[in-house]
């Protein structure tokens, strides 16, 4: 491919990294917006938590909306609508106008990644679409690295309307980039709601939303109160959780070298090792949160572990969707994730409030276990017998 050819997959990735960073910046501007609006850092919270739920609900009847636009029309469209929402967020004078605006984010965040992935691979030639998978995920680790501090950083030095100024400004500039590079993806549009009840009797199908929501349940159990779990329980200083947290953003972008590596030629064997990858390093949490090399190589292979998961399922969701479907049906696994990341937020609260913020491993790990033997015994099988209606990635 010529220079040229790689500007859309790039404009791609910079999307995937804008929306990553404005999803993870609230998470280190809460008690300057709960101070702003005098309202506790929970009710400041729940912009956090209302968000991932709009996303979860939204996501496909939007796209059933939008099912026949065009492609290229509709990545603009969603950029734009990020972009306007973004600076209503930083205008926000009222708690209310604040929770409004991050609920508009999340109908972009909706339409985004309900195409983002397609069209990634649409974008490039066939022998490299494992890659611009890789890619998408990369910029999501990249934004784990960055996003957090970053909005940190300039919400203390300039206050935490300016994340979100900077965030729409970013946005506006990928906007004209995109504007300029981006080809036009026809949309089949064959698509009707009366098909929905018969794609979603595919067990195949089925079973990546069942096995979907169990592990990302699992996973956000322990991430969601990871800050907590190594500061009070693992009794960490703040700089060192700063920089455990970067190595797993850090693993993330190995995990995503390893899948355009090794998926292709080991492709059940990845997948497994991702989903039991993920529960043992939840089990292993809690007895290695007292050393400070054991829980950051325990952290480091988290990472590695959760993504390889996230884009190996993104890729048999690709697999498993017939071609006019395929936005539809990342529209419902983007809401599923959703779900299990609300889902494990909130079952992780529940346990650090009963048996304590030391447990989450435990508890995630339970649930990242039951999705392992989930896809031993059946989903695997179910894939292994399966026609794929679309080409492989």
């Amino acid at each position: 491919m010529s220079v040229r050819g790689w500007l859309p997959l790039v404009g791609i990735v910079v999307c995937v990294f804008v929306f990553n960073m404005s999803e993870f910046m609230p998470i280190g501007l809460l008690t300057g917006i709960a101070s702003d609006f005098g309202v506790t850092e929970s009710a400041a919270g729940l912009i956090i938590s209302v968000y991932a739920w709009a996303v979860a609900i939204i996501s496909l009847p939007i796209m059933l909306l939008l099912r026949r636009m065009e492609y290229r029309r509709m990545l603009l469209l969603c950029v734009s609508l990020f972009a306007i929402f973004q600076m209503m967020s930083g205008l926000s004078n009222d708690y209310w106008v604040l929770m409004a605006s991050r609920i508009g984010v999340a109908v972009a965040h909706s339409i985004f990644w309900s195409i983002a992935t397609p069209l990634a691979v649409s974008v490039v030639d066939k022998g490299r679409q494992r890659f611009a998978v890789s890619c998408v995920a990369a910029g999501t680790s990249i934004a784990m690295i960055v996003g957090l501090p970053l909005g940190r950083v300039i919400g203390l030095a300039m206050g935490w309307r300016m994340t979100f100024f900077l965030i729409a400004a970013i946005s506006v500039a990928v906007l004209l980039f995109l504007v300029i590079v981006f080809p036009k993806v026809e949309n089949p549009g064959t698509f009707t709601l009366k098909r929905l009840p018969e794609v979603l009797r595919n067990r195949t199908v089925l079973g990546i939303y069942i096995a979907l929501i169990l592990i990302v349940t699992g996973i956000y159990t322990g991430y969601s109160y990871i800050e907590p779990f190594l500061l009070d329980f693992g009794g960490m200083p703040e700089g060192l959780v700063t920089i455990v947290l970067t190595v797993y953003g850090i693993a993330g972008i190995l995990g995503s070298m390893l899948f355009t590596r090794y998926y292709g030629r080991l492709r059940f064997r990845f997948m497994l090792f991702a989903f039991a990858g993920n529960a043992l390093a939840l089990a292993l949490l809690n007895p290695s949160a007292g050393m400070t090399f054991a829980i950051m190589a325990v952290v480091a292979f988290w990472g590695i572990c959760a993504t390889c998961f996230n884009v190996s399922f993104q890729n048999e969701m690709l697999r498993a969707s017939p071609s006019d479907a395929t936005a539809i049906l990342m529209s419902m696994f983007s809401g599923l994730f959703n779900v299990g990341i609300a889902s494990g937020s909130m079952l992780g609260g529940y346990v650090t409030d009963t048996v304590g913020v030391g447990n989450i491993g435990f508890a995630g790990a339970i649930l990242a276990a039951a999705s392992t033997v989930f896809v031993s015994l059946y989903l695997i099988g179910r894939i292994r017998s399966s026609v794929a209606n679309s080409p492989s990635v």
